[in-house]
C-alpha cells in the first residue's frame, strides 16, 4: 500500500523489524511484520497475551483487516485502545518510574511462566491507561530458550534502576539525564554518581556497581568470545526478575517540603473564600469551553487539574517544574484511581523538546499539542520577572501550545510578585494589566474578565483567534 497523506509512520517506531506504528486518519494502527509470526502466534495461543490485558498490564488491541496494512509486507494489523496521551520518563516522578519498572518485571515473570520473555525493557513502552502504567507495545516478547539470559536485563538496569537509584541517593532531578541518554543512564556514569556507600549494597552493587565493571571488561575485550556467559535456568532467571522486583520496591522516596509544594496550604493571597470563589469561576470558565483536553501549566498539588476533570475534560496533564509538587499529585491520582489526569515535571522557560533520531523519535510539548484549553493560573508572573520573558512572547508560546487559555493576572502590588522582586532591581516597567491586556490580544481573543474576590488578581478567559 503507498503512503498517501492520511498514512503516516511513527517516527518513533522504525528500530523493530518485527513491526510498527502507523497513524491513518487520526487512528495509531500497528502492523506486525512477517517476520514476527511466530513469536506473535506464541503470544496469542499461550494465554499470555490475554492474561497480561485481563491483569491491566498490556494495553489491548483488535485485529483488523490487512487491507489496512501500510505496506505489503504485513502479517498483522493491530488497533490497539488509543492512547489519550503520550509522556516521556523524563517527563515522570519518582513514582510512576518506579510503578513503570514493577509493570515492566511483572510482564517478565508472567512471560517467563508461559515460555515467553521480553526482548527490550525500555521505559518508553510503558504509558499511563485508565490511570496505570502499562505495556503498550505488543511485539515486545519472544519466544524464551532454556538456559539463555534475559536479553534486556542491561536496558532494564539503565532505563529504570540507575535513574531510580539516582533520584533516591542522589537528587531527585538527576532524571533529566533521560532527556540526554534516550537509551538510559549509563551504569559506568550511575556507578560514579552514586554514593560511596550503595557499592556495598547487595542489590546497587551488583546491579549497577558489578553490572558497570563487567560492561567495561566487555568493551576492552578483556573478555574472549570463547568465554560465553553460564547458562540460566528458567528458574534461576526467574529468581533474578524477583530479585530485581524486590530492590525497586524497595526504593521508595520521601518528597519533603520543597519551595512551591506548600503554596496553596499557606493561603497566598487568597484567604479561604477567595479560594473558593477562584475555584467556582474556573469551575464557570471551563463549563463555557467544554475542553477535551486540559494543559495546566504550574499545577502545582493539581487541585485545578482536578477541577477540568470533574468539568468533563477526558485528558489532563498536570504540569509542573518542582518534582515534590508532581510526586504528591500523582500518588493522589493513583490513591483516588482517577483516569484523566497525567502528572507531569515541565520547566517551562526550558520545555521539552523534540530529541532523538532527526529530532522527531520523541515529540517537543508543542508537538503533542495543542490542547483545548490551558489553565495558566499563577503561572505569568514567575515567567515575566522570575525568567525575564516578555509578556508578548509568553503570549505568543501560550498560543502555541493550546486554542483557548484561562490566565491568572497578579499585580506587582501581590505578595507573590514582591518574592520574586525581593532579591532583585525592579526593571519590569511592562509589568503591567494593560500592557498583559494588549499582548494577549495579539493571540487570542478576550471572552471574560472577572476579578477574584478578596484579592487584587484577575482571571481572564481567552479563545483561539483566527489563523
Amino acid at each position: 500500500m503507498v503512503e498517501t497523506a492520511e498514512t503516516i509512520r511513527d517516527p518513533a517506531s522504525f528500530r523493530d523489524p518485527s513491526g510498527f506504528i502507523f497513524e491513518r486518519n487520526g487512528c495509531k494502527l500497528r502492523q506486525v511484520n512477517p517476520c514476527y509470526a511466530d513469536d506473535y502466534e506464541r503470544l496469542i495461543t499461550s494465554g499470555l497475551y490475554e492474561e497480561l490485558v485481563d491483569a491491566g498490564l498490556l494495553l489491548p488491541h483488535q485485529e483488523i483487516s490487512l487491507s489496512e496494512r501500510e505496506s505489503d509486507e504485513a502479517y498483522k494489523v493491530l488497533r490497539p485502545e488509543q492512547l489519550p496521551w503520550i509522556s516521556y520518563p523524563y517527563e515522570w516522578s519518582f513514582s510512576q518510574l518506579r510503578d513503570a519498572a514493577l509493570v515492566t518485571l511483572e510482564v517478565q515473570q508472567r512471560a517467563l511462566a508461559k515460555g515467553m520473555t521480553l526482548k527490550d525493557a525500555t521505559a518508553y513502552n510503558i504509558q499511563l491507561f485508565g490511570g496505570k502504567p502499562r505495556l503498550i507495545d505488543t511485539l515486545s516478547f519472544t519466544r524464551y530458550r532454556e538456559g539463555q539470559p534475559w536479553t534486556a536485563y542491561r536496558q532494564f538496569c539503565q532505563h529504570f534502576l540507575a535513574p531510580l537509584a539516582l533520584m533516591w541517593r542522589t537528587d531527585v532531578r538527576l532524571n533529566q539525564l533521560l532527556r540526554i541518554h534516550l537509551d538510559g543512564i549509563p551504569l559506568d556514569l550511575a556507578s560514579k554518581l552514586l554514593p560511596l556507600r550503595t557499592k556495598f549494597s547487595v542489590s546497587l552493587g551488583l546491579h549497577i556497581h558489578a553490572h558497570s565493571r563487567m560492561q567495561q571488561r566487555h568493551a576492552h575485550g578483556a573478555i574472549s568470545a570463547a568465554k560465553t556467559p553460564a547458562a540460566l535456568s528458567r528458574g534461576k532467571l526467574a529468581a533474578i526478575v524477583a530479585g530485581l522486583q524486590t530492590t525497586i520496591s524497595d526504593l521508595k522516596w520521601n518528597p519533603r517540603g520543597s519551595e512551591w509544594s506548600d503554596y496553596y496550604s499557606d493561603g497566598h493571597n487568597y484567604g479561604t473564600e477567595g479560594m473558593q470563589a477562584k475555584q467556582r469561576l474556573v469551575r464557570e470558565l471551563i463549563s463555557q469551553v467544554e475542553p477535551r483536553t486540559v494543559w495546566d501549566l504550574g499545577a502545582n498539588d493539581g487541585r485545578f487539574s482536578r477541577i477540568a476533570a470533574q468539568s468533563g475534560a477526558e485528558t489532563v496533564v498536570a504540569w509542573d517544574i518542582d518534582p515534590v509538587c508532581v510526586e504528591n499529585n500523582y500518588r493522589a491520582m493513583v490513591a483516588k484511581r482517577e483516569s484523566a489526569i497525567h502528572p507531569l515535571l515541565l520547566d517551562l522557560t526550558n520545555p521539552t523538546p523534540g530529541i532523538g533520531w532527526a529530532n522527531a523519535e520523541r515529540k517537543s510539548i508543542a508537538q503533542r499539542g495543542p490542547a483545548d484549553l490551558l489553565l495558566a493560573l499563577g503561572l505569568v508572573h514567575h515567567l515575566a520577572i522570575g525568567n525575564n520573558t516578555p509578556l508578548n512572547q509568553i503570549a505568543a508560546y501560550l498560543a502555541s501550545l493550546g486554542n483557548w487559555a484561562i490566565v491568572e493576572w497578579i499585580p506587582k502590588d501581590d505578595s507573590q510578585v514582591q518574592r520574586l522582586l525581593s532579591s532583585r532591581e525592579d526593571i519590569f516597567m511592562s509589568y503591567t494589566q494593560g500592557c498583559f491586556e494588549s499582548a494577549f490580544s495579539q493571540h487570542f481573543v478576550l471572552q471574560h474578565k472577572t476579578s477574584i474576590p478578596q484579592t487584587s488578581r484577575t482571571l481572564y478567559l481567552f479563545s483561539p483567534m483566527e489563523r
